[in-house]
């Protein structure tokens, strides 16, 4: 089977459009590039359909490795037959592929090779046929040294029988649809785990049933998270009675004496071997479900997150509130640059609020502060209220942000290689303030897990999580486009075509060369090749350039396409740009030919009447309630602002202001059903709502916006 066959049985897609991406990947394209510069080649597919596209090569792959293998092996045993290779090389799945593997693994001696060795498979022969009436009889036969009775010979028989009934295709393939569609998954606290304080967590779960086809990915997850640490036992099992009676109606077909032998065998096959090995796949094939449901709700997250509104290039004064150990402030310049750090100590032990106030304004007078950033942690509240009490001589706006991840920023590599100088305080309120200005440029610094949106982030596969995030990261970066000049490191590594090494190369070459002033400059970076431009350059941005169309997204090997345009309307190429007159006059039909299709070029047009566009809203100051400063504010019934800062299959978190999140349940978003709450809510969202009851113990807080 070929690659493209693959993939397609999988998606609704053409096979054309397939191989020609297929194509695109061997030649070295990235996905950013495949969507946005080569759409005639793929038939205008869009990014998510190349990722699935990339997703599915690599099972493909796998498949074929493990194909492979399973082959390999089974040659290096001689016990590879025709029929058997032709059902390997049909085989689409590595569930079937492993079930033609079963009968042949290298694992440690069974029960029935203790058996076989013993030589009874020819009595297990014998009672399989049903063709004796008298199996003790036969059974007397195979006594000897090593076998001392019938009983004992007709036990290794049934083994070996067993082991034929676990193999069989048609009897797993049964049970694991039933399991599949019938089972039910089971939850019992461990008696030793039941009465630490830990355990309370999963108190839920103690004495809990639920068909497995139907558990809700957050429990599932949290179920097994609790069984990882011990506190619960879990079982995911199916009718017993219906699974044996369909077994029983494969392998016997007599009433004779052997009968009852062969129902032990079956009761053995499905007790010891069928309903262990089918019941983990059930439990593991629903857990990778799961997972995928946890990553996918986790990338939705984020690619909202990073492309949350930017300020833009302001001056900041950003603050990382405290309160014993003082408020951390910095100055920071447009380019994020840090100009000047203290601290003042506003807030209870020290309360010295005047001086505080004094030294706030003389800050924002002396670095011309544009705006303020205030982290949204311990004291952000009382942090607020201080800065909203000084008489600026400027309008201010200020800002609560979130400092989920600046603490592990602060003390990373990154942090330290940008900052050697100063303390992880001081690291972490930069980073506040770089949040305000541009989240993209400063989130990616930072390992997503980190980032505090998502659920159940470190339960699920670990490298499936890195690559799907990985993959959000890079999209958010190349859609909203780079500046090379102020651009950092981390930020440049999600480029398409560039990547942690180059990108290193990209800033080394700025710093001993001062700015590109220009694409082509690219080119005189170390071991910058012409297929590492193609994939890069149309992403990178040049304020000021000396070509106009190096600050936007029209690619390098498109110029002369711009010029022709520009020349048939009687216009130099930086004449068109922004000249949305004289683009409306341009029939793009004219300049289709063999190299450029009408989507690449109406994409040319469109980003020529607003080049370098960004596509995400600008930041909007938002007021939280004035008299919340703490969870033992709260009153039921009470309406307030927030924020939506966290969105879960099971409903969104809202940020009303204090250290705790309240949690609206997906039946709370609003009035009937909701199938996903991303169709209700976004992150960054501003919305009304009301509290419905307050836990103060378990410190949550339940919220409703359906009021």
């Amino acid at each position: 089977m070929k690659a493209s066959q693959y993939i397609q049985k999988h998606l609704d897609l053409k096979v054309t459009s397939i191989e020609s991406t297929l194509k695109l990947f061997d030649e070295g394209c990235t996905i950013p590039f495949i969507a946005r510069y080569r759409k005639e080649r793929t038939g205008n597919l869009d990014e998510t359909a190349i990722e699935l596209i990339s997703k599915h090569l690599k099972e493909f792959r796998d498949l074929e490795k493990r194909r492979e293998t399973i082959l390999k092996s089974l040659k290096e045993q001689e016990v590879l037959t025709p029929d058997l290779e032709t059902d390997i090389h049909k085989a689409e799945s590595l569930i079937v592929l492993e079930d033609l593997y079963l009968p042949f693994k290298k694992t440690r001696k069974t029960k029935a090779d203790k058996a076989r060795e013993r030589g009874l498979e020819p009595l297990a022969r014998i009672l399989m046929a049903q063709n004796t009436r008298d199996p003790e009889l036969q059974a007397e036969r195979y006594t000897g040294p090593e076998v001392s009775t019938a009983n004992d010979a007709l036990e290794g028989a049934r083994h070996i029988i067993a082991e034929w009934i676990n193999e069989r295709l048609d009897i797993r393939n049964y049970l694991r649809q039933s399991y599949a569609r019938h089972a039910v998954l089971t939850s019992k606290v461990s008696k030793a785990k039941e009465g630490e304080d830990s355990a309370q967590t999963y108190r839920d779960y103690f004495d809990w049933s639920e068909s497995l086809s139907r558990c809700p990915s957050h429990r599932l997850l949290a179920i097994l998270r609790g069984a990882n640490e011990g506190v619960l036992k879990v079982s995911v099992t199916i009718d017993e009675d219906r699974a044996l009676d369909f077994i029983e109606r494969k392998v016997i077909k007599s009433n004779n004496a052997c009968a009852e032998q062969l129902e032990q065998a079956i009761k053995d096959a499905y007790k010891r071997l069928l309903a262990p090995s089918l019941s983990n796949e059930a439990l593991n094939t629903a857990r990778e479900k799961a997972e995928a449901t946890a990553i996918e709700v986790f990338a939705k997250n984020l690619r909202q997150l990073l492309l949350g509104a930017p300020l833009g290039e302001k001056r900041i004064l950003a603050i990382d509130p405290g309160y014993r150990t003082g408020c951390k402030i910095v100055c920071l310049g447009e380019a994020g640059e840090l100009l000047h750090n203290e601290t003042i100590y506003p807030h209870p032990p020290q309360k010295n609020d005047r001086d505080a106030i004094k030294k706030l304004s003389t800050l924002v007078n002396a670095y011309k502060i544009e705006a303020i950033a205030i982290g949204n942690g311990t004291a952000s509240r009382e942090t607020e209220t201080l800065v909203k009490r000084v008489r600026f001589d400027r309008d201010l706006q200020v800002f609560i942000v979130s400092e989920a991840g600046a603490s592990v920023y602060s003390a990373s590599p990154i942090a330290r290689k940008e900052f050697p100088n100063y303390d992880v305080t001081v690291r972490g309120a930069v980073s506040i303030g770089r949040r305000l200005a541009d989240p993209l440029a400063e989130l990616v610094k930072i390992d997503p897990k980190s980032i505090g949106v998502g659920q159940y982030q470190h339960d699920v596969d670990q490298t499936k999580l890195k690559e799907e995030l990985d993959l959000v990261v890079s999209s958010c970066v190349n859609k909203v486009g780079v500046n090379l000049n102020t651009a950092s490191e981390s930020l440049l590594s999600y480029v398409s075509g560039i990547g942690p090494k180059m990108a290193g190369n990209i800033v080394a070459w700025r710093k001993e060369n001062g700015k590109f002033s220009n694409r082509n400059d690219l080119k005189k970076v170390n071991r910058l090749g012409e297929k590492a431009f193609e994939q890069m350059a149309a992403f990178l941005r040049i304020r000021d350039a000396e070509n106009p169309l190096d600050n936007s997204a029209v690619h390098p090997e498109r110029y002369g396409l711009v010029k022709s345009m520009a020349e048939e309307l009687g216009l130099q190429a930086k004449d068109l740009i922004a000249n949305e007159k004289a683009i409306e006059k341009i029939d793009p039909k004219k300049y289709v030919d063999e190299q450029v299709g009408l989507p690449t070029i109406k994409d040319i047009l469109k980003e020529l009447k607003k080049p370098g566009l960004d596509p995400r809203e600008k930041a909007k100051v938002f007021e939280f309630a004035p008299h919340i400063k703490t969870i033992n504010d709260l009153k039921p019934g009470e309406v307030l602002p927030g924020i939506v800062n966290n969105i879960t299959n099971f409903g969104c978190f809202v940020d009303i202001g204090i250290k705790e999140s309240g949690l609206v349940h997906i039946s709370k978003l609003k009035d009937g059903y909701v199938a996903d709450v991303n169709e209700v809510v976004s992150l960054h969202q501003h919305v009304k709502v009301k509290v419905e009851s307050i836990d103060l113990d378990r410190k949550r807080i339940q919220l409703a916006m359906n009021f």
